[in-house]
């Protein structure tokens, strides 16, 4: 059986390069940036960041940006940010045809940010809330969800 990757605490880690949509490539082969593990930034630097990828239809690398947002957050802050990172799980299953799994994942997101009271750094919280739903029930209805609906807006529009 081939050694493990891991990192210096000895836990299991994957190294291996990936794809856009975040799956494993053969060793050696190049994949797309890989998000550092010990990302630290500001909120509104993590949105940002992670709305760039989302832009540019790396739901995945966005999805770990977030993850990062949400493992630094303060505590009434982390659902909040759990279910942007669910959101763009989400998506990340759509891109790679798992549409059952997106529903379930979108549902869960939706869910996940209605429990957050007060929403913080300008958060768009009822407008993906509507998005994540209506991306769900089209997938159960097997509507084709075109591309530009993969790229939801984390802020709220600016008046």
């Amino acid at each position: 059986m081939p050694e493990r990757d891991r990192d210096r605490s000895g836990r299991p880690s994957n190294s291996r390069q990936r794809d856009e949509l975040g799956r494993p490539l053969p060793h050696g082969v190049q994949g797309v940036p890989r998000i550092p593990d010990d990302l630290d930034l500001s909120p509104a630097a993590y949105l940002c960041y992670a709305q760039q990828l989302l832009d540019d239809g790396l739901a995945f690398n966005a999805h770990e940006v977030l993850e990062a947002a949400w493992k630094s957050a303060p505590d009434d802050e982390r659902p909040l940010w759990q279910g942007l990172a669910q959101i763009a799980v989400g998506i990340t299953h759509i891109q790679r045809g798992n549409l059952r799994g997106a529903a379930t994942i979108l549902r869960r997101a939706a869910g996940r940010i209605a429990e957050v009271g007060q929403v913080p750094h300008g958060i768009d919280a009822a407008g993906l809330i509507r998005h994540a739903d209506a991306l769900a029930a089209d997938l159960d209805s097997g509507v084709e969800v075109a591309p530009g609906r993969l790229r939801p807006r984390l802020l709220r529009p600016r008046l």
